[in-house]
């Protein structure tokens, strides 16, 4: 018989780094909103640890100029999803990590309460690769295994006007059709 797929909120397949930057969900909160976010540090930089730093709190704001303006914000996601389709996990899906702020999606404020962060090695209007098209669905396949997700949207989906992530580089409709035998909702769907 196979290992389970997750041991308590950690994903058995992803690399574990433990952030500091998190909290405990409400009350009754239920976890049924997956938010793709996009990152690269420095922007349009891949591959480097910069983004693994931030996360843990570690980045040096004199690495690259535009770390001084990040560096001190903590910040997290559940999940950070290389180029590569590799998959690092810095929260327990349990828990509440730092990665929307203010925002709302479908009449529900503070989506960090009810949410899964997903964030993409990427920058704003750039593609992404097959990998991370790959990755990103078998992950919310297998969360929406564990957790009621109904709902998949992005960061500028959630914060209109504040965000602008993943951006016209993603392609809803590709991962939509990876996922189709699921029913989920889209940003589209609205």
């Amino acid at each position: 018989m196979p290992a389970p797929a997750w041991q308590a909120g950690w994903l058995r397949c992803a690399g574990r780094q433990l952030s500091p930057n998190h909290g405990p969900r409400p009350e009754g909160a239920a976890i049924d909103l997956v938010v793709l976010h996009s990152i690269s540090l420095p922007p349009g930089h891949y591959g480097g640890p910069a983004v693994q730093a931030l996360f843990l709190n570690r980045l040096n704001p004199q690495g690259h100029p535009s770390f001084a303006g990040v560096a001190a914000l903590q910040v997290s996601a559940h999940f950070f999803l290389r180029r590569d389709g590799s998959l690092l996990q810095f929260v327990d899906v349990e828990r509440r990590a730092w990665h929307a702020g203010t925002s709302s999606w479908r009449g529900r404020s503070n989506c960090n309460d009810h949410s899964v962060g997903i964030e993409l090695e990427g920058l704003e209007g750039c593609l992404f690769t097959a990998a991370q098209y790959r990755a990103a669905a078998g992950l919310i396949r297998r969360l929406s295994g564990r957790w009621p997700i109904h709902d998949v949207a992005g960061h500028e989906h959630i914060a209109p006007g504040r965000k602008t992530d993943p951006g016209p580089g993603w392609d809803w409709q590709r991962l939509r059709r990876r996922l189709s035998d699921l029913r989920l909702r889209w940003p589209q769907d609205l």
